[in-house]
């Protein structure tokens, strides 16, 4: 069940730490994030090491569509409602510089970079869409509501941001990371005030940025309460339809469709880690009934950290934690917000300001309405009597039959069925695999 990225992508090895290392900023975790900020730290001449437990890009990032957008489903209307006008317009700019940045990288990469015009479309409710059309309007940018799609169903219509853009994102970060100081097969086993002690030694260093995907440090920042994480599935079909640009449901179930080469991916079968959904199932029913031509070459799962309102938090790990920062909550757009997180933190480890670090800032209010139902699921599956416990917050796991896995639904780690580690933020294997 690998990706096509993984397919058609060559990352070579990096070395893994044989000695204690000094530097000005650690980057934990070799995500497109991670690998983004070290690149930016780079650049602007500053010191810094990255180490990845397992391999560059082997986690999230390899599992992603790759879509670089500032288009976020129907995200701009509620900005407005939540934040007002101003930090809109913000999150808005903040992503736009972010696919300008890839733009301009990408000119001289063999990373397959396309501009697309982006879609998000909804299956009924057209007032939803005129109103996303009519809060971008009010941002300046020109979106526009389009009443007909090359997709194989009804709609009652979708607002489309142009020129945007899809890549392969594995050819993308192998022909920028050869040169980056980059440590694999490193784990971090524990932070100290002056760096962190890894499986290989020890790392001394002034500032430090954890890009881990979900954020598993607990007891600062409340990460365990301020995201949860959820599951969709990916079907790569050749012999299908040619959409000619990205499209997803602005329903949270919905499905997403683009084209890589000459397949066509299919998206969606969500839910929250650790419960049922559709899974592939749905997607092959789909792809059965409008597409009854089409050959599967590829199938993969992705996992997404979903924040309280929306928004990526990037910045101070916590209000009590300087020089300690945190990149995470990509809310399934994690190739745009990794660009931005890479930007951003790289002006706070400079001691720089940026424009858009208040409108990301992990310390924001916690008070919205998922911060409940995040709360109310922790409470029901730590009380859920079952042997198999996942080790980071000791919440029951639940055994997820098409992916053969043990999954956590407080936080979405997930273990294979012999107990070992996929997914964070569980830092380790279960202790034991009860029969």
């Amino acid at each position: 069940m690998n990706s096509v990225w993984s397919a058609t992508a060559n990352l070579k090895s990096k070395k893994t730490q044989k000695q204690t290392i000094h530097t000005d900023v650690l980057i934990i975790g070799g995500g497109m994030a991670g690998v983004l900020c070290a690149y930016q730290l780079q650049n602007a001449g500053v010191n810094y090491v990255l180490v990845e437990a397992d391999t560059v890009c082997s986690g999230i990032t390899k599992n992603t569509t790759a879509k670089i957008t500032s288009q976020h489903g129907l995200i701009y209307d509620k900005l407005i409602r939540q934040f007002g006008v101003e930090s809109a317009q913000l999150y808005l700019q903040a992503n736009q510089a972010a696919l300008e940045e890839y733009r301009t990288l990408c000119r001289d990469l063999d990373c397959d970079f396309e501009e697309k015009d982006a879609f998000v479309y909804s299956l009924d409710n057209r007032n939803k869409i005129e109103s996303e059309v009519a809060a971008v309007d009010r941002l300046g940018f020109p979106a526009e509501f389009v009443e007909q799609l090359p997709l194989p169903f009804s709609t009652a219509g979708a607002i489309r941001f142009s020129n945007q853009a899809q890549f392969n994102p594995l050819k993308f970060v192998a022909a920028i990371m050869p040169s980056l100081n980059i440590y694999e097969n490193t784990s971090v086993q524990e932070l100290t005030d002056r760096g962190a002690v890894t499986n290989h030694g020890t790392i001394t260093s002034d500032k430090i940025i954890v890009a881990t995907h979900f954020p598993f440090i607990n007891k600062h920042g409340s990460y365990f309460l301020k995201q949860y994480q959820h599951r969709s599935y990916v079907l790569a079909l050749e012999n299908a339809a040619d959409v000619n640009g990205m499209y997803v449901d602005e329903a949270q179930k919905g499905m997403s469709f683009r084209n890589y080469q000459n397949l066509l991916l299919i998206g969606g079968g969500d839910h929250r880690t650790g419960k049922k959904g559709g899974n592939w199932d749905e997607l092959v029913d789909f792809a059965q009934k409008h597409y009854p031509e089409a050959k599967e070459r590829y199938r993969w799962a992705t996992q997404d950290c979903m924040t309280l309102d929306g928004v990526p938090y990037i910045g101070q790990y916590s209000k009590n934690t300087p020089n300690f920062y945190v990149a995470t909550g990509f809310n399934k757009w994690g190739m745009t917000s990794s660009m931005v997180a890479a930007r951003i933190l790289t002006d706070l480890v400079m001691g720089k300001e940026s424009p858009y670090a208040a409108v990301f800032s992990p310390s924001r209010s916690i008070l919205r309405p998922q911060l409940a139902a995040n709360a109310l699921e922790a409470t029901v599956n730590l009380l859920t009597p079952t042997p198999r416990r996942c080790p980071h917050m000791g919440c029951a796991l639940k055994w997820n039959a098409q992916e053969h896995s043990w999954d956590c639904p407080c936080h979405g780690s997930r273990f294979t069925e012999q107990g070992v580690l996929i997914d964070n933020p569980a830092t380790g294997d279960l202790r034991r695999n009860p029969s």
